[in-house]
């Protein structure tokens, strides 16, 4: 399925000193959150305790949260709704021994004034292991951005490896930037979510990689920005057709899954949009500013055939009995 008309190139390129500038500007304030604001670590990560509790009418958080106040160590607990009216999520982060024990016992002491209810989960996560996550989800992110620098690198071109970690780095550090504005809780959702954008991200920018590869072999012109928009028109269908479709089921997700995926779904809204922007506007002209060189690039290719197609001539004439 065709959106845009293929005989027409789009000057993507035109606008890159523009979209670079916009994304410095959004990344600046994305730092500038996390190190003002920082980022809201959730139980997952920082330890405590999740309880869920549902009502067999409207959930009273109001009530709930003031008869949890009359316990010192429920005094800066988290209470929200979860999924629908009649069921709440109490968190309580920084759980000492003294609450995990009986903890539903003692909730379900506090909350016999606010009505009828059943408690029907208690999740605890020690101080230890928390950390032991978090530490485990930074390495496992670094190990991913390093893993696929030397895959790039490898396919391609070390200018295309560099390009295309720097548009990842930029979409994680804009993501994490909107988490850290609407202090959503970062929990091991969120990191999958991030692990994912990374993928998501990775994907379009290799297609779009792909096709100036091919463009540059076939290009008679050595101007590289003429080369990308070229490379990013004929891939622009499919750009957004994928974007569209994930863009859409994430929104549903946003929308309709509750708040056990919100986290997850709005880091992938936010990912889905940035992903596809960097890998057109971002990853691309990178490659000009990197000091990749079209003329130099195809003379490269063209030695190693001329050398690949020596070999194949040594080894006939090897297996003739010629040489």
């Amino acid at each position: 399925m065709e959106f845009f008309k293929s005989t027409k190139i789009y000057d993507f390129m035109d606008k890159s000193k523009l979209c670079i500038s916009i994304s410095l500007v959004f990344i600046l304030t994305s730092y500038g959150l996390l190190f003002t604001k920082g980022l809201n670590y959730g139980i997952d990560f920082v330890g405590g305790t999740i309880i869920q509790v549902k009502y067999n009418k409207k959930a009273p958080i109001k009530d709930i949260r003031d008869d949890l106040k009359k316990d010192k160590q429920f005094e800066m607990a988290s209470v929200t709704y979860f999924g629908s009216n009649d069921e709440v999520i109490i968190r309580v982060k920084n759980s000492t021994t003294s609450v995990a024990n009986d903890i539903g016992d003692r909730v379900r002491t506090l909350l016999k004034p606010t009505g009828d209810f059943k408690i029907r989960r208690v999740d605890m996560v020690g101080p230890k292991v928390g950390s032991e996550l978090r530490e485990k989800g930074i390495m496992a992110m670094v190990l991913s951005i390093l893993t696929i620098l030397i895959y790039v690198a490898f396919r391609f071109e070390w200018r295309f490896a560099v390009a295309s970690i720097i548009a990842l780095v930029h979409d994680v550090s804009i993501a994490l930037g909107f988490i850290s504005l609407f202090q959503v809780d970062v929990s091991l959702d969120i990191l999958a979510a991030l692990l994912t954008i990374l993928g998501y991200s990775l994907n379009d920018t290799i297609i779009v990689f792909d096709r100036i590869r091919e463009q540059v072999r076939e290009s008679k012109t050595h101007n590289l920005f003429s080369i990308i928009n070229e490379s990013v028109t004929k891939t622009l269908s499919r750009t957004t057709l994928t974007s569209l479709t994930t863009f859409f089921v994430v929104l549903t997700l946003f929308l309709f899954g509750g708040e056990i995926i919100y986290g997850f779904s709005f880091t992938m809204l936010i990912g889905v949009v940035v992903g596809t922007y960097s890998s057109i506007f971002v990853a691309s002209p990178l490659l000009k500013w990197l000091g990749f060189d079209v003329k130099k690039y195809k003379d490269e290719l063209a030695k190693k055939e001329k050398e690949r197609l020596e070999k194949e001539k040594m080894r006939a004439q090897y297996e003739g009995g010629t040489l």
